[in-house]
């Protein structure tokens, strides 16, 4: 399953050159990533007030292929790739007109509110097992 939102690029998110920030490719795909999950069913605010725990990033690989501007339409994509105890793997990209412009490898990891990690929320893992084969 493919999950994808749409950005426009605003000024803000352009350097001097006039093309975007290569640090805002991260915000961009963090926006993705928090649609997916809302998509899924899952309210991370109410997973972590009852304990669910919380998603943090603990690596991204990431390729830069061509410069998006000021005004762009983009696709931002995320993919289930896979998962296993306390980790989620997923394939983000950005596209303009259909053309991959950047493209990440993220782990995300769920942590308890001791800042350890701890299993993946059994709401995530029903709402997975839904759209995909594990």
């Amino acid at each position: 399953m493919t999950h994808s939102i749409t950005i426009r690029v605003y000024y803000e998110d352009t350097d001097l050159a006039g093309i975007v920030y290569y640090a805002n490719y991260l915000k961009f795909i963090e926006r993705a990533r928090s649609e997916w999950v809302r998509e899924l069913g899952i309210d991370q605010a109410q997973l972590k007030a009852t304990g669910g725990g919380v998603f943090a990033v603990r690596r991204v690989v990431a390729d830069y292929h061509a410069p998006a501007r000021f005004d762009d339409l983009l696709d931002v994509t995320t993919d289930y790739v896979s998962h296993s105890g306390a980790r989620l793997e997923l394939r983000q990209g950005v596209l303009r007109a259909g053309k991959l412009l950047f493209e990440a490898q993220v782990t995300l990891v769920c942590l308890a509110d001791t800042g350890r990690p701890q299993p993946l929320p059994a709401r995530l893992l029903a709402s997975l097992s839904e759209i995909i084969t594990i």
